[in-house]
C-alpha cells in the first residue's frame, strides 16, 4: 500500500510539473504576441489559447471582422483555438483573460488593403558616415617624460561605444574630434552612447611624446562604404528598403549609428564565387562623382531605409506584398544583379518557413535552384543581400544571409518586417488605380 502512495504521489507531482511547463510555454507565447498584428483584407489568422487563459472578444469590438470557431466560455475543452477573417479595413482589439476575467494581454489587430510596392533588385553603392564617431580600439599614450597613460580606459570607454558629443559639441568625424582635442584646456568632457545608453563622462588628454599633439588614447572609426542590393521602393513616398540586414563595423561588429548617408546605384563588376566555408562576393564600382540615388535615414538589423530621389523607378512594377501566413514553402524566385546594371530573375526554392510574432531576421531558409546562377557565383554571396524574394506574384520578401558551408542555401526576411521598420503604408490597390 505504502508503495501505491508514492507512485501515486510521484504521478501527482509529475502531472503538475508537466501542467506547469505547458502553462509557461502558454503565458510565454501570449506575452511574446505583439501588440499589433496586421493582417491584409480577405486573409485569415489563426491563435491558440489553453485554460485557464481565454480570448475575451465582443462581436462589437470587431465590426470589420468576421470572427469564426470562437469559444471562450466552453470550459469543458481544454484546448481552444479560434480563427479570424478581415473583411474590413480597420482596427479591432483581442483581450486574453485568466479565467475569462482577469485581462492579462491586449493585441489590437489592424486590417489593411492589400498593399503594392516596386521591387529592385539593382545593385547599388551605400555610403555611410556615422553619427559621431565609433570606438574601434583604445590604446595606451607615452608623454613627454616617457610615461605611459590610457586615458581612454581611465575614463570608462569601450570598444563599441560611440562618442557623441565633446565638451557638448556634436562630434562630425574623426578629424573634427582631434581639432577639439587639440584645441582644449584641461578634461574633456564627453557624451556617449553605449548599445541603447547615454553617459557623460571626463577624460584628460595626454600631450604625446611623438608627435607633441594631444591624445585621448582612442582608435575611431567614422565612415563606411559597400554594395547591396535594393529591395523595394514605395510608389507614394519613395521610401526605400534594401540590403535586408544592418551595417555593422568590421572591428566590433556593432550597427553603424546613421549620421549622413546615401545609396548610389552600382555596376557590378566582377564576381567572387561562394564555395563551402568561403562565402562569395559581388564586386562592383561606384564614384562619389555618380549621382544619389536615394538618402539613408536609418540603419537597423533588418536593413537600410530612406527615401529615393525623383521616380528612378516606373511605378508600373509595383506589385503587391504577402504577409508570412501567405507564404508557402516551394517555387519562388529572386531579382538581383550580377552582370553590369541588368537585373534578371533566378528561380528559387521556399524549403522552410518561420512563423514569427515579432520580427526576426532568419524567416524562410532558401535555396537556389537555378543553375544559372549557381554556375556564376556558386549561390547566394556577398552584395545579394536585399534581393528580393518574389512567390505567386507577391513580393514576399528579402534575401539577407548565406549558409557558410553551402553557398546554395541562406536565409530570408519577411517583407512585413521590413515595411515595419521602413515606417511606411505603401499604396494599396484601390489608392494605386487612382493615382495611376
Amino acid at each position: 500500500m505504502t508503495n501505491i502512495n508514492k507512485f501515486i504521489k510521484r504521478f501527482f507531482l509529475f502531472m503538475v510539473i508537466i501542467l506547469i511547463f505547458i502553462y509557461s510555454i502558454q503565458f510565454y507565447n501570449i506575452y511574446k504576441y505583439p501588440q499589433q498584428i496586421s493582417i491584409f483584407k480577405g486573409n485569415e489568422r489563426k491563435i491558440n489559447v489553453i485554460f485557464p487563459i481565454t480570448a475575451n472578444i465582443s462581436q462589437t469590438e470587431f465590426d470589420d471582422l468576421a470572427l469564426e470557431n470562437i469559444e471562450v466560455s466552453n470550459y469543458s475543452r481544454i484546448m481552444k483555438s479560434f480563427n479570424f477573417r478581415a473583411l474590413e479595413k480597420g482596427s479591432s482589439k483581442i483581450q486574453f483573460k485568466l479565467f475569462g476575467l482577469i485581462p492579462i494581454r491586449n493585441i489590437e489587430v489592424n486590417v489593411y488593403n492589400r498593399q503594392l510596392l516596386i521591387p529592385g533588385g539593382q545593385s547599388i553603392g551605400v555610403k555611410l558616415n556615422t553619427k559621431g564617431v565609433l570606438v574601434v580600439a583604445l590604446s595606451e599614450i607615452e608623454d613627454l617624460n616617457g610615461e605611459k597613460h590610457n586615458p581612454s580606459l581611465d575614463a570608462g570607454l569601450q570598444v563599441g561605444d560611440i562618442i557623441v558629443k565633446a565638451n557638448d559639441i556634436e562630434v562630425k568625424n574623426s578629424q573634427h574630434l582631434i581639432d577639439i582635442i587639440n584645441h582644449s584646456n584641461g578634461d574633456i568632457k564627453l557624451k556617449v552612447k553605449r548599445k541603447n545608453k547615454n553617459f557623460v563622462t571626463s577624460i584628460k588628454p595626454i600631450k604625446n611624446i611623438q608627435d607633441k599633439y594631444l591624445r585621448i588614447g582612442v582608435w575611431v572609426r567614422d565612415k563606411t562604404a559597400g554594395i547591396g542590393t535594393l529591395t523595394f521602393v514605395d510608389p507614394q513616398s519613395n521610401k526605400f528598403g534594401a540590403l535586408g540586414h544592418g551595417i555593422t563595423d568590421i572591428d566590433t561588429r556593432q550597427l553603424l549609428p546613421v549620421g549622413k548617408g546615401e545609396i548610389i546605384k552600382a555596376k557590378v563588376s566582377s564576381i567572387e564565387q561562394g564555395k563551402k566555408g568561403e562565402p562569395g562576393e559581388i564586386r562592383g564600382i561606384f564614384f562619389d562623382s555618380d549621382s544619389m540615388i536615394g538618402k539613408i535615414h536609418s540603419n537597423t538589423e533588418f536593413g537600410i531605409y530612406g527615401i529615393t530621389m525623383d521616380d528612378f523607378l516606373s511605378k508600373e512594377k509595383a506589385m503587391p506584398v504577402a504577409m508570412q501566413n501567405e507564404i508557402k514553402e516551394g517555387e519562388a524566385f529572386i531579382l538581383t544583379t550580377i552582370d553590369g546594371y541588368r537585373i534578371e530573375k533566378y528561380k528559387v526554392e521556399i524549403i522552410k518557413k518561420e512563423h514569427q510574432n515579432n520580427p526576426e531576421p532568419k524567416g524562410m531558409i532558401i535555396k537556389i535552384t537555378d543553375n544559372r546562377l549557381i554556375k556564376s557565383t556558386g549561390g547566394i554571396v556577398q552584395g545579394m543581400s536585399g534581393s528580393p524574394i518574389i512567390q505567386d506574384g507577391k513580393l514576399v520578401g528579402a534575401i539577407t544571409h548565406v549558409f557558410v558551408n553551402d553557398p546554395t542555401r541562406g536565409y530570408g526576411l519577411y517583407i512585413e518586417w521590413m515595411l515595419e521598420k521602413a515606417g511606411l503604408q505603401p499604396l494599396d490597390e484601390e489608392e494605386f488605380a487612382e493615382v495611376n
